[in-house]
């Protein structure tokens, strides 16, 4: 019979323990996360609440929800578009394709339209919510990211740590904000969404989703979402999360990703409970 020491029956316990963490799965919801004894603000997970089909071929760029309907942007020249989708069964309703010059990035809805940026073209656009026709189109500064809107002005990314506002009339500046967390910038932000007083927004290439102080740019709380990203890695070849819709009936958020097959609802929590944003 083979006999262990003290030193090599602990290191027998490391590894099979290790070995152990490393196969656990990392999609399940309420659950804390990897950066929580790291960040300074709140972490938060989350309880899948519903899974609905989503457009693998959608390189998703904007999403946003009237509560009845679901608009989603998509990206890539030659493959960007602008459609409306049922949320339940993730049909298109209809579709509005983009000339190939242009690379579609975030949209939000303001009133009865929607407003879609580009990512290099410098040039948005303003649709019918109804119909797609294309109302006008307006110029900026910068390369288009993600936008939304407070319900006063819009609010745009243009993938570095500023968020710019923006008067939804005139389309001429309002300001800006430097988004930081305790002093140190966080940039790539990218598709946005406005709930209830704060801005959420996807980090570029991060499996996590800033929300942030529209008053001081202060990143108030994180959500993390990598868990979902496993599981999708784990069905399909995907891109980057990215996608970010607030249901205001439920209070939950649709998020999903660049070509995922899956978009899901999920509830935010905190130790297991739920929190409203």
């Amino acid at each position: 019979m083979m006999k262990f020491n003290k030193v090599t029956a602990i290191l027998i316990v490391i590894f099979l323990a290790s070995i152990a963490l490393i196969s656990m799965p990392l999609w399940e919801g309420d659950r804390e996360t990897q950066f929580t004894e790291q960040s300074p603000v709140p972490v938060y997970g989350y309880k899948i609440i519903n899974i609905y089909p989503h457009d693998k071929a959608a390189y998703t760029q904007g999403l946003v929800y009237d509560g009845q309907n679901l608009y989603e942007s998509t990206g890539l020249y030659g493959n960007s578009t602008v459609r409306q989708v049922e949320l339940e069964t993730g049909k298109i309703q209809q579709s509005y394709s983009m000339p190939v010059e242009y690379f579609g990035e975030g949209m939000t809805i303001w009133k009865n339209r929607l407003i879609q940026l580009t990512w290099k073209s410098m040039r948005g656009f303003v649709y019918n919510k109804s119909d797609f026709k294309q109302i006008r189109d307006f110029y900026y500064e910068r390369e288009g990211w993600g936008i939304t809107s407070d319900g006063l002005r819009l609010i745009m990314s243009d993938g570095s740590d500023t968020l710019y506002f923006v008067n939804p009339d005139t389309f001429t500046g309002d300001g800006s904000i430097r988004v930081k967390e305790s002093g140190k910038p966080v940039s790539n932000l990218n598709e946005l969404e406005y709930i209830n007083g704060s801005i959420l927004a996807n980090v570029y290439f991060e499996n996590k989703v800033a929300i942030i102080s529209p008053e001081t740019g202060a990143v108030t709380g994180w959500i993390d979402l990598q868990g979902l990203t496993a599981r999708e890695k784990n069905l399909s070849k995907v891109d980057v999360l990215n996608g970010i819709a607030y249901n205001p009936k439920n209070g939950t958020l649709l998020v999903t990703g660049k070509l995922w097959p899956e978009l899901f609802e999920i509830e935010i929590q905190r130790e297991g409970r739920p929190v409203h944003l």
